[in-house]
């Protein structure tokens, strides 16, 4: 079973909505690499490596209840 990937954006980053999220927001992460899908609510973000940081699993149970 594989652990949800949880992570937080380091600069505002548009979905597909055409909503732009702020630095801080968390995102959940799917796929590896350079370039990784981010979802917000269910909306989608093309992230790329420098746009956003892993949250440890420790801190999103903290962060993100349920999680």
């Amino acid at each position: 079973m594989s652990r949800r990937r949880l992570g937080t954006l380091l600069v505002p980053v548009s979905g597909l909505s055409g909503t732009t999220y702020p630095e801080g927001t968390k995102v959940a992460i799917r796929g590896t690499g350079g370039s990784v899908d981010g979802f917000v609510d269910g909306d989608w973000l093309p992230l790329a490596w420098w746009e956003f940081a892993d949250i440890k699993p420790e801190e999103a149970a903290d962060t993100w209840p349920g999680v």
